[in-house]
């Protein structure tokens, strides 16, 4: 795929034997152009930053070259590790809201073929790093939205999807959601974690509650990565 090069000044040096092993997918809530003037603005007071930018049209704009690291995650944890922009890729996605916007066809399938050449030359990416800016940053962030197709994405080997088996996770959900990869219940009020299990994974109902569909779901997805943290 053809990337455009619109180069932000907003980068650092990747942290001394560092492995880029999280990919993490944002909506921009701004239009293309402002998108673009926001994350190559270094007079900012606050500079920001996305290794890549996905228009509407499927048009990827790279930013910040892969082996550095972009400004994009902010406050977050993942896996027992926090300030994960030393190991992560950020794409920013232009979608003005996803839990009320539709991500089109064309600008998924090119986020298809982007992540793919990611996991590719990163091959630390396991499925379940492949995240969205609400899994690491529950209550915080939102993106990229529960309009966000993450089973088309899975079903194209981008990230993990649950497979439908019925199984509820053996205990308390909390540490459940811990092992799979969320932040303890701490800084975080522990309903804030299971809305961004579900924002997710089941984004047709986000409360918060630990309900027998999250419940199972959460076993399938647990399974799948063999219940380990």
């Amino acid at each position: 795929m053809k990337i455009v090069d619109r180069p932000s000044p907003n980068h650092a040096p990747r942290p001394v034997d560092s492995t880029v092993d999280v990919l993490v997918l944002h909506y921009t809530e701004l239009p293309l152009d402002e998108s673009l003037e926001v994350l190559c603005d270094g007079a900012r007071a606050h500079r920001v930053s996305s290794h890549y930018v996905l228009a509407e049209d499927g048009t990827p704009y790279r930013l910040v070259q892969e082996d550095r690291v972009a400004w994009h995650a902010g406050l977050s944890h993942w896996r027992g590790r926090e300030a994960l922009n030393g190991t992560s890729i950020g794409v920013e996605i232009v979608n003005l809201h996803g839990d009320r916007h539709d991500y089109p066809p064309p600008q998924i399938a090119a986020l298809i073929a982007l992540c793919r050449g990611i996991l590719q030359r990163h091959p630390a990416i396991v499925a379940r790093n492949v995240v969205g800016h609400s899994d690491i940053a529950p209550q915080r962030k939102v993106d990229p939205g529960r309009r966000f197709p993450w089973a088309t994405l899975a079903a194209a080997g981008i990230g993990l999807w649950p497979k439908g088996r019925t199984r509820p996770i053996d205990g308390k959900i909390q540490p459940a959601l811990q092992r799979f990869g969320y932040a303890p219940a701490v800084a975080v009020p522990p309903k804030e974690i299971v809305k961004a299990f579900q924002r997710h994974f089941r984004p047709a109902r986000v409360d918060g509650m630990p309900d027998p569909e999250t419940l199972a779901l959460l076993g399938d997805l647990l399974d799948q990565v063999g219940g380990a943290a």
